[in-house]
């Protein structure tokens, strides 16, 4: 019997000038996404993923189509290779941005009209926050009721909440600057054993992201939704979804 075989898809935060250009170079599969993404977006995607400057690349607004064309490149000169068969996959999965790229793998969207979500879904949140006003950190070595109480006690310095419950020992928090690091503080006093600061412009799946939550609904009512062909695994409850509409 084969083994399962799941595929899991990165978020915001995994950019690096030059990913892509390897598979861009080497594999006509990967070649034909990054063009067709340059005309969809209506700018060179392909050159800042590939060259930088890495402080444009970390904006929001870049980054997430950025990241979203490059795992869809991977994915595409890995099965066009031989490497992987789409058929044998048990189940994909996503990180916060990362499920849209699973998303799209599994059958829900096409590869453009899921380019066109990242692209406004980066482009509202950008807007949402002004840069340099939010903040996003990776507590290691603290459980969830620590994490919480920290966030708490910062309360008064600003907005700031868990973000993403990654795993026991890793919780991320996001909220304004000011609050987060303040959050920081009492996290590293309650026995955090690291804190990472996190390479993105805007605080992701917190408060200060409501407006450009109620922007990208809009965006998503008009958006062509299947079933997915193959499950996706969602950041929402953990469980395998079948049906396009809830996943």
């Amino acid at each position: 019997m084969a083994k399962p075989t799941y595929i899991l898809c990165p978020g915001q935060g995994a950019q690096v000038v030059g990913m892509g250009k390897d598979f861009y170079e080497k594999s006509p599969a990967a070649k034909e996404v990054f063009d067709v993404a340059n005309r969809v977006v209506g700018f060179d995607l392909a050159s800042l993923c590939f060259s930088g400057p890495e402080e444009r690349l970390n904006q929001t607004d870049v980054s997430q189509p950025a990241i979203y064309v490059t795992s869809v490149a991977a994915f595409r000169a890995a099965k066009h290779a031989g490497k992987i068969d789409p058929s044998e996959v048990t189940a994909y999965a996503g990180l916060s941005l990362g499920e849209y790229t699973a998303l799209h793998l599994g059958g829900v969207f096409s590869f453009e009209d899921g380019l066109k979500l990242v692209a406004a879904r980066g482009r509202y949140m950008q807007e949402a926050v002004p840069e340099g006003a939010g903040l996003m950190a990776a507590i290691l070595g603290l459980d969830r009721d620590a994490v919480q109480a920290a966030c708490r006690e910062a309360a008064s310095h600003g907005v700031v909440s868990p973000a993403n419950y990654n795993s026991p020992g890793q919780i991320v928090i996001a909220g304004e600057k000011a609050a987060v690091e303040a959050a920081i503080r009492l996290a590293r006093e309650k026995g955090a054993k690291k804190v990472i600061p996190l390479p993105v412009s805007v605080p992701s799946h917190c408060a200060l992201m409501e407006p450009a939550s109620r922007r990208f609904q809009e965006s998503l009512q008009r958006t062509a939704i299947e079933d997915l062909r193959i499950p996706v695994v969602t950041n929402a409850d953990a469980q395998p979804a079948t049906s396009g509409k809830a996943a």
